[in-house]
């Protein structure tokens, strides 16, 4: 079984009831985080997940409402005697700069830190930078105000893909190609965000089964922004709220 758990729903202004959008993926062997934002170890314990259970962290792209909260998630799990590694997954951009606010924070001096492991990821469509414990995961850069990826992971139980901060663009189509799962993001048409209109093209040109609306403002109409998907897609299509699990 392979489980989602929404954290954060929100696009980049949340408020009391959406966090910023961020989730989990657990699968039988590994638990990864999909961008960092908040603080992480409190939202995972409302969401009933053990933050030591992480193996891999995956940035998008360098926004605050993606990666604000890294510095603090990586300070916690010290604090709560993590020993083993921690995966941390970017474009190479995304990577610098991380190690950059960690260094502000001087976490080369914070005796028996962990091991992190900090991996770039290539810029090029359908890079396949993950094959381990039953699990694939591609990275393809989607058109947003600054450089980013969506991601495309394959277990054996199905797929899901997430689009991330994206305009409508052919890489996200490529990346969705029959997925059981699309995790979409419906900011708004413009600056390098979409519309749940076109959150809907976008699943039925992928031919994806259903479509998970993610990153909108947190006081849209969710039932209009539904419809609106709908619209232009014959599959399911549901609002991811804060909390919120999907298993497949």
């Amino acid at each position: 079984m392979v489980k989602i758990t929404f954290l954060g729903t929100a696009s980049a202004v949340p408020n009391q009831f959406h966090q910023n959008s961020h989730f989990v993926v657990e699968s039988e062997k590994r638990t990864l985080l999909i961008d960092c934002v908040g603080n992480p170890v409190s939202r995972l314990d409302q969401a009933g997940i053990d933050p030591i259970r992480i193996d891999d962290l995956i940035l998008t792209h360098f926004h605050p409402d993606h990666v604000s909260g890294t510095p603090l998630l990586l300070m916690d799990l010290w604090l709560m005697g993590r020993k083993k590694p921690l995966n941390v997954f970017g474009m190479e951009n995304v990577i610098v700069r991380i190690r950059q606010m960690m260094d502000l924070y001087d976490w080369q001096t914070w005796e028996g830190f962990y091991p992190v492991n900090f991996v770039c990821l290539d810029d090029q469509d359908q890079d396949l930078f993950f094959d381990q414990d039953g699990l694939k995961i591609w990275s393809a850069p989607v058109c947003h105000m600054i450089p980013g990826i969506g991601l495309r992971m394959e277990f054996p139980e199905g797929n899901l893909v997430y689009s991330s901060d994206t305009g409508p663009c052919d890489q996200v189509v490529e990346l969705a190609k029959g997925a059981d799962i699309l995790i979409h993001e419906s900011t708004g048409e413009g600056h390098g965000h979409a519309s749940p209109a076109q959150a809907g093209q976008i699943a039925q040109k992928a031919k994806a089964r259903a479509l998970y609306l993610i990153h909108y403002p947190p006081d849209c109409d969710l039932t209009a922004w539904i419809e609106q998907a709908q619209a232009n897609f014959s599959g399911d299509v549901f609002a991811a709220e804060d909390l919120m699990t999907v298993e497949f």
